[in-house]
């Protein structure tokens, strides 16, 4: 994948740790021609595609996190559970989506945020003692589609 230094483009960022979802951005990825960085504390596999590149940054705490949103901006996608790492994209420009499907807006971030912080409170007192419902092939599809239309609404606005 040859680009001109001066063209814009567009790149996905996956916080890949916990990540259910890699295959399917590798394969809008490719249908796209787009460059995957996947982000991780410890090695993964991946698919050997130019590319797909593997970034190993430690087991420093929010090391992956720090890293995605130091490079986060205008032309990148950031895939992503973690609201205070997606509210960090969105703020510098990024698109952010979570596994589920659901795209994080400057709209939405707040009360995501805000809810976080309450649920963490509330199981951290004993209150809550679940976790998050299991991922679905629904939220699969979700995200798919997510991907998808926010690929297509960079390029358009990108001019590619």
């Amino acid at each position: 994948m040859s680009e001109d230094a001066a063209t814009p483009r567009i790149r996905i960022y996956v916080d890949a740790d916990a990540c259910p979802v890699k295959d399917e951005v590798y394969r809008v990825a490719g249908r796209y021609g787009l460059h995957v960085t996947v982000v991780s504390n410890s090695f993964l596999n991946l698919p050997r595609e130019p590319w797909i590149e593997r970034v190993v940054v430690g087991d420093k705490f929010d090391a992956a996190d720090d890293w995605i949103a130091e490079r986060a901006g205008p032309g990148a996608i950031v895939v992503t559970a973690d609201v205070p790492l997606a509210s960090r994209c969105v703020k510098a420009g990024a698109v952010a989506i979570a596994p589920n499907g659901k795209a994080f807006t400057e709209s939405s971030v707040g009360l995501a945020l805000a809810t976080r912080n309450l649920m963490q409170d509330l199981r951290e007192a004993g209150a809550i003692t679940g976790g998050p419902k299991p991922f679905s092939p629904k939220d699969r599809s979700a995200f798919l589609g997510a991907l998808d239309r926010a690929v297509v609404r960079l390029k358009r606005g990108l001019g590619l």
